[in-house]
């Protein structure tokens, strides 16, 4: 993302700076400029939702999204791990993002692969991505492919939230990258699709004789066709999951999961860089662990999670992480509980470098 000038600093509130400091929160516009830096390892750690809401609620209140420099006109809380200054790991960034009632979030496009798992929305909320707009329900996952332009548009009363999740800091710290980065000179980009079309382009029938126009124009090329822009609907989700646990046994590390695949080639992982899970745990899962980093998002239940020795206690909407290389397991309360799961293993498996075992709870 494009800079901002020191003089442009935004000044919060001392209450706004005192509930996010107290609950290592974060602002974007100051997160960016720390980014291309190598930090401590990173530790288990997990943010609770009443934390994150209460500090959310007064940066909206503080900064409305047309005060923003231009390039941070995202109004994002950014959880950050003990040792780091910018992110919850070194590959994956997790923000939480808010739009008030009649705000649009400004059109604009970067090198970054990025996606909007929706906390709280509706039918009329709406990211559009490549000319669609794709409305934000509740527990959705919709994805924002590199170098396709995208905003969001509030149309309803209420405010909305979701997760951004992106891999940046892999690209910009582990690689030493840049994130390359354009605002569309519109606010809003034009929608010139119909609602749908880039779902109906990659179900069960395809356009004939020809690829799906997902190719991504403008500076990348690669050895593969890119994600598409695409919006999975929790309904349909959740369905498999329980179609998925009523038919089959459980993993012993994950319980049931079903992956967000690429809706390009039908499988995993979602992104290059990185890999989404929906996760139902009906009960204690054993101990294991990998050199890959899981980011987990609480959509339904609670319980805890036992990292190496810590007890990391989590309630709904929670974000927790689990760092590379240390024993861990699931625990939920009551019946069972349902998680987002996220992980950079696609960029371990891309160097035939991942490895996991079983671990002595």
């Amino acid at each position: 993302m494009a800079q901002q000038d020191p003089e442009e600093r935004i000044e919060l509130t001392s209450e706004t700076r005192r509930l996010l400091e107290e609950t290592d929160l974060r602002p974007l516009w100051e997160v960016e400029d720390t980014m291309g830096h190598v930090y401590d390892d990173l530790e288990a750690d997990i943010w609770k939702w009443g934390d994150i809401k209460q500090a959310i609620d007064h940066v909206e209140r503080d900064m409305p999204i047309e005060e923003l420099p231009p390039g941070f006109q995202r109004r994002v809380a950014v959880p950050i791990n003990t040792g780091m200054q910018n992110a919850i790991s070194n590959t994956i960034y997790v923000g939480v993002q808010t739009v008030s009632p009649g705000e649009t979030a400004p059109s604009h496009r970067h090198g970054a692969n990025a996606l909007r798992f929706t906390i709280d929305g509706s039918e009329d909320m709406k990211t559009v991505v490549a000319g669609e707009e794709f409305p934000m329900e509740n527990n959705d996952l919709i994805t924002t492919p590199q170098w396709e332009w995208h905003d969001h548009v509030n149309d309803s009363d209420e405010t909305a939230m979701w997760l951004d999740v992106l891999d940046l800091p892999l690209i910009l710290d582990s690689l030493n990258s840049t994130n390359v980065f354009e605002n569309h000179e519109l606010e809003r980009q034009p929608v010139t699709k119909t609602q749908g079309y880039w779902d109906s382009q990659y179900g069960h029938a395809r356009p004939a004789g020809e690829s799906n126009d997902g190719g991504i124009p403008g500076p990348f090329e690669g050895i593969r066709e890119p994600t598409p822009p695409y919006r999975f609907g929790w309904t349909e989700i959740l369905e498999t999951l329980r179609q998925r646990a009523e038919n089959n046994n459980p993993d012993p590390y994950d319980g049931y999961s079903m992956a967000y695949v690429n809706p390009t080639t039908g499988q995993e992982p979602l992104f290059p860089t990185m890999s989404f899970r929906a996760q139902l745990l009906t009960e204690a899962t054993e101990a294991h662990f990998h050199n890959a980093t899981e980011v987990f998002f609480v959509i339904e239940g609670k319980g805890t999670t036992h990292v190496d020795g810590e007890t990391l206690e989590w309630d709904q909407w929670d974000i927790f992480v689990v760092p590379p290389d240390k024993p861990h397991h699931h625990d939920p309360e009551n019946d069972e509980a349902i998680l987002l799961g996220m992980t950079d293993r696609p960029v371990f498996e891309a160097f035939n470098f991942y490895a996991e075992s079983a671990a002595d709870q």
